[in-house]
């Protein structure tokens, strides 16, 4: 009795934080920091900043393979392979073997996971941008969905709070559609950038900005502080930043949550379910899996936050069951799993640039430009789709690597290569995709994982909605480029982009007013287990047509907020 009484004191934290990614970081930094003794659960394996950046400082011809995709990788790696780039020798060791891992499509879904430290926050596109009124409202207005809890001015300071933390460059534009931030120094546009921008505003009268993204241009001093340091312009970023400047769980919360002293991480083991206790009413632990040895430890807590990725956070939530939540905790809705969201892309128009000779590039910036949605907003009313998209591109100069799939050898040839190139400019959509119950994710009840784990079965695809506003995506984007007078416009639509492709997947725990619609409270608590706080992606009740991280690490902070004041109150 003794002897458990002291393991189990050994395996006690104030809070217990599941997954080290985008928001697991920023939890565990705000918890610490508010004086809690935490323990971060990876369920992959521990990389360290900068020491574990092997192909940083890389050449294109030192990358293995030639920085193509391996026989063994595209094996391996199947569901990155569909999202192109991801798989390369230059990062494939911060994305996870599917083969290992793997899942059921009943409708394909391409699941991008990053198992180890850091998570996906390794190798996000880390445009970040705060969500307006009109996006926290639009539930409510078009019937569709819930009712977000919250509004723009309940968010509106840990947005503030978290772009000072993790460093937003940026340039202050006064629109309602895309809120201003606190911003560092935005980066520069290209002289055609410019050029473009003036010709879609006066022609069209649309907005075109220079991206916000999570790159020092200016490091603070709690930047430096934490060895972070001013950006580089090397656009390597997916392969980690030995400047710190790209930001990262690694590279930014989770050394500022280690300064505190009060921060544990356990690496390698797989949080299989929330121990519910019956008669206290809340969560009391986790049970863990050791992935390599299989050996299960229980670890406890006062509050747990839940931050394993929007699919993974649902699929454990439903594995915790219990007498009082037998169709896993807090799926009281029968929610959990359901309402599945992403961002549609693979679709917009590219064209050539005439002219700009004496104009060139210098250094590899790290973002690019942003036009902000303008579809079903103000005075433009679609007829056959709601809400809208942003579209995220520019413009670049070809360089000596158009020579690989260009015919010539040769002294010649190898001079040509030695001089610029063309211009060139392009742009992406990223459109909002609705609620909807029917697109969900649930576990399998006779499949299971090596770990014993049941398999999750994806059942979503794209509605009507989205398919309709695709077309508008592309049409629109080619009418930007021929107002600006480019040509050779070449307009690209992708059939075979899946839900999950975006790579912000969201919605399977939604927030909601009513407990018999949602799973999440306005504080991002579960209804009926309020010492359960799940703040990733899976809280989200929309998707705007922003890329959400942001909008993720500004609701974990205000639980974490939250959270303590409750804990001060013994009311968790």
């Amino acid at each position: 009795m003794n002897i458990n009484i002291k393991f189990e004191d050994q395996h006690t934290y104030d809070a217990i934080v599941i997954g080290s990614g985008m928001t697991g970081g920023i939890a565990a930094k705000e918890l610490t920091e508010k004086g809690l003794k935490v323990l971060i659960i990876e369920r992959g394996k521990e990389v360290e900043h900068v020491k574990d950046y092997d192909t940083a400082f890389k050449a294109p011809w030192e990358i293995q393979h030639r920085d193509k995709v391996p026989v063994h990788s595209a094996e391996e790696l199947w569901a990155n392979n569909r999202f192109v780039g991801l798989a390369q020798d230059d990062k494939a060791h911060f994305m996870t073997n599917d083969k290992q891992n793997p899942y059921i499509e009943k409708k394909p879904f391409d699941w991008i996971r990053a198992y180890h430290t850091g998570g996906k926050s390794m190798h996000w596109g880390r445009h970040s941008y705060r969500w307006n009124k009109q996006d926290f409202e639009a539930n409510a207005k078009d019937g569709i969905g819930v009712d977000w809890p919250i509004r723009y001015e309940d968010i509106a300071p840990w947005y503030s709070h978290v772009e000072k933390f993790v460093g937003v460059n940026g340039q202050k534009n006064n629109l309602d559609v895309l809120p201003d931030g606190d911003f560092l120094p935005p980066m520069l546009m290209l002289e055609p950038e410019r050029y473009f921008v003036d010709k879609v505003q006066k022609t069209l009268n649309r907005p075109v900005i220079i991206g916000r993204t999570a790159n020092l241009s200016r490091a603070q001093p709690w930047h430096t502080a934490l060895g972070r340091a001013t950006c580089q312009y090397r656009n390597k970023c997916s392969r980690g930043c030995p400047y710190g400047a790209y930001y990262s769980s690694l590279s930014g919360a989770i050394p500022a949550a280690k300064l505190t002293k009060r921060l544990s991480i356990l690496h390698d083991s797989i949080v299989t379910e929330i121990i519910y206790d019956e008669a206290g009413g809340k969560a009391k632990g986790v049970r863990t899996i050791n992935q390599h040895t299989l050996q299960t430890t229980e670890y406890y807590a006062k509050v747990i936050f839940v931050n394993a990725g929007s699919m993974n956070s649902a699929a454990l939530l439903l594995n915790s069951t219990s007498k009082r939540f037998p169709n896993g905790l807090g799926n009281d809705s029968d929610q959990v799993g359901r309402n599945i969201m992403d961002h549609h892309l693979g679709v917009g128009a590219n064209a050539t640039i005439e002219g700009f000779e004496d104009d060139f590039m210098y250094g590899q910036r790290p973002n690019s430009l942003y036009i902000p949605r303008f579809r079903n907003w103000g005075a433009d009313k679609q007829n056959n789709y709601i809400r809208g998209f942003g579209y995220q591109g520019g413009a670049s100069r070809a360089d000596w690597k158009r020579g690989i799939a260009a015919d010539g050898f040769g002294a010649a040839f190898k001079k040509e290569m030695t001089k610029v190139g063309s211009w060139s400019i392009g742009f992406g959509g990223f459109g909002e995709v609705l609620p909807n119950p029917n697109n969900r994710m649930y576990l399998d009840t006779t499949q299971k994982d090596k770990w014993g784990i049941p398999l999750i079965v994806f059942d979503a695809s794209f509605g009507d909605n989205e398919i309709a506003m695709r077309k508008d995506m592309a049409n629109a984007a080619a009418e930007m480029l021929d107002a600006a007078g480019f040509k050779n416009i070449t307009k690209n639509n992708r059939q075979d982009v899946h839900l999950g492709l975006g790579i912000h997947e969201m919605g399977t725990a939604r927030m909601g007013r009513d407990p018999k619609t949602s799973v999440l409270n306005k504080f991002n608590q579960v209804h009926d287990c309020k010492n359960v706080f799940v703040t990733d992606g899976a809280a989200m009740a929309s998707s705007s047509c922003v890329n959400p991280s942001l909008t993720y690490m500004a609701l974990t902070a205000r639980a974490a907020n939250h959270a303590v004041e409750e804990l001060k109150k013994r009311s968790i």
